[in-house]
Parts: structure tokens; C-alpha cells; sequence
């Protein structure tokens, strides 16, 4: 087990090299000049020049690159080139709203999506299963910013159940929180509770089949225990895959979301930024997702040998 886990961590070291580089080359290479935005369009060519200097876009490409990774990893993320403040104070000040509100997102998701999963493969063909069904295809059809004026319209506006936007910070006031929170959770949950319903249905509907199950109802198993205990466990990998896969796409896909519901989180950090033309802001929330992918990806693969001890790569 433990020489599985380090040979993934050591799998992911280039992977995350080859993702730096990526990110460093296209933002150098792209269209525009971090010296001409900082400085304004009055700017002489001498300020502009000693601008380039202070931030080092004057070296060679491999001397930035050294640089940059150097510094990125002694948690230096460089500077905003827009209000002088250090990326990493910027991501640390909008990154746990977006964190909240997506733990709070895969957990409602979780709780509603497999059940009904599971129902609709154990009542295949029947009205729970095409009910299921229906409500993936529509969960995925329908974009996720009409999703969340609906609920504004429904739970804020008219029957007044709930706040219409903001943020409380859990730790400040809980209960505050989960009412702010609930709109934007559940706005986000319909699409992944769509995903993961359907992955559990498709997955159920495999292993249901098989003839373990067959031999655990002959041997007069209770239909929750051979469900839940032996099929749902058996079915588990693919479940496991699309939430983890899930939870990073949250991470990276609230942007929408955040603007509907007025939440400070690094997904309108980022839209800010590329309107600006924040590069150094750019590079980190574009770093942060890719290492968000690489870590959740690496704990989906060690939580296979977890549900099932026979997989080793």
C-alpha cells in the first residue's frame, strides 16, 4: 500500500511541471504587456522599461521560469498587478467561501444522488427509475444560472424562506451560513446530483446482475443489506470517480454561480482578474485548479485499493 501511494505521488511531480510551464509560456506569450497595464497609457518608454526591469520581463524566458518556481515554491505567488497585494493574501481571503459552499454542495448531492441512484436500478423500468432519469436529462439541460434565479424567485422572493445573496463565514455564524448558502448549494447540487445519480443507477444496474447478488437473496438477505452492503460497495468505483471529479469541477466551475448569488469566492477573483489582465493573479488561480485536478485525482486512485483491495496498478 505504502509503495503504491508513493508511486502515484512521484507520478504527479511531472505533471505538475509540465502544468507550470504550460501556464508560464501561454501568459508570456499571449497578446499584451504587464508593464503597459501597470503603468497607464501615459507611461513613457523609460517607465515602461524600468517597470519591465522591477518585475523581471527583461530576463530570458528560462531565467523568469527558474524564477517564478522558485519563488512559487517558497509560497511566493508574486504581486497583483492591479492593487499591489500579494496573490496569496488575495486566495487565502476567497478561497474558503468557494470551499464552503462546494463541501456543502457534494454533501447534499451525495446524500440525494446515490439513494436514488440505487432506488432506480432496484426498481428498474419502473416510474422511480424513469422519474430518476427525467430528472438527470432535465439537471443537465437546463444552464445553471436559470437554475439559480428560480430558487431566487421561489424560496427569496416569494415565499421568504431564505436570503437572496451573500456570504457568512461558517465559523463566524452557522446558522447565518447554511441560509446563505443553501440557495447557491442547491442551485449547483441539481447538476451534480443529476451526474452522480445516473453514475450510481448505470453502476447499480451492472452489479445487480451478478451472481453474488443472486446467491445473497437465495440465501434470504434483506433487500437493504444486499443493496447497500454488498451491491452499493461493489458498484463503488465509478461512483467514487464522478464525485471526486465532482467536487474539482466545483472548485474551478462556480464562477456563474458566485455572481448570481454575490459570493466573494476565487471564482469572480478570477473573472476580475482576466478582464484586468492580472497575470500573476491568472497564473495562480490557473495553478490552483490544476493542482486541485492532480490531489483529487490522487485520492480517488488511493481510495480505490480502499473499496477494493484488489486493484493495485
Amino acid at each position: 500500500m505504502f509503495v503504491y501511494i508513493l508511486k502515484r505521488l512521484l507520478a504527479v511531480i511531472p505533471v505538475l511541471v509540465i502544468v507550470a510551464l504550460f501556464v508560464f509560456l501561454m501568459l508570456r506569450l499571449t497578446p499584451g504587456d504587464p508593464a503597459a497595464i501597470l503603468a497607464g497609457d501615459s507611461a513613457t518608454p523609460a517607465q515602461l522599461e524600468r517597470i519591465r526591469e522591477n518585475l523581471g520581463l527583461n530576463l530570458p524566458l528560462h531565467v523568469q521560469f527558474i524564477q517564478w518556481v522558485t519563488n512559487m515554491l517558497q509560497g511566493d505567488l508574486g504581486v497583483s498587478l492591479i492593487s499591489n497585494t500579494p496573490v496569496s493574501t488575495m486566495i487565502a481571503q476567497r478561497i474558503w467561501p468557494t470551499l464552503n459552499i462546494a463541501l456543502l454542495t457534494i454533501t447534499i448531492s451525495v446524500l440525494l444522488a446515490v439513494p436514488m441512484g440505487v432506488l432506480a436500478a432496484w426498481r428498474h423500468r419502473s416510474w422511480i427509475d424513469y422519474a430518476v432519469m427525467t430528472f438527470s436529462v432535465l439537471g443537465f439541460s437546463i444552464p445553471v444560472f436559470v437554475i439559480g434565479y428560480v430558487f431566487i424567485q421561489i424560496f427569496a422572493i416569494e415565499l421568504r424562506w431564505l436570503p437572496v445573496q451573500g456570504y457568512t463565514a461558517p465559523t463566524r455564524d452557522f446558522a447565518a451560513f447554511l441560509q446563505r448558502a443553501l440557495l447557491p448549494s442547491f442551485t449547483l447540487a441539481t447538476i451534480y446530483v443529476a451526474l452522480i445519480a445516473r453514475m450510481t443507477r448505470a453502476s447499480m444496474l451492472d452489479v445487480l446482475g451478478e451472481d453474488y447478488i443472486r446467491t445473497a437473496r437465495a440465501k434470504g438477505l434483506r433487500e437493504n443489506v444486499i443493496l447497500f452492503r454488498h451491491a452499493l460497495r461493489n458498484a463503488a468505483v465509478p461512483i467514487m470517480t464522478i464525485i471526486g471529479t465532482g467536487f474539482a469541477l466545483l472548485i474551478a466551475g462556480v464562477v456563474v454561480t458566485e455572481s448570481v448569488f454575490n459570493i466573494p469566492g476565487v471564482g469572480r477573483l478570477t473573472v476580475d482578474a482576466i478582464l484586468a489582465r492580472d497575470y500573476p493573479v491568472i497564473q495562480a488561480m490557473i495553478l490552483l485548479t490544476a493542482g486541485l485536478y492532480v490531489l483529487v485525482n490522487l485520492l480517488i486512485d488511493i481510495s480505490y485499493t480502499l473499496i477494493d483491495p484488489r486493484i493495485r496498478y
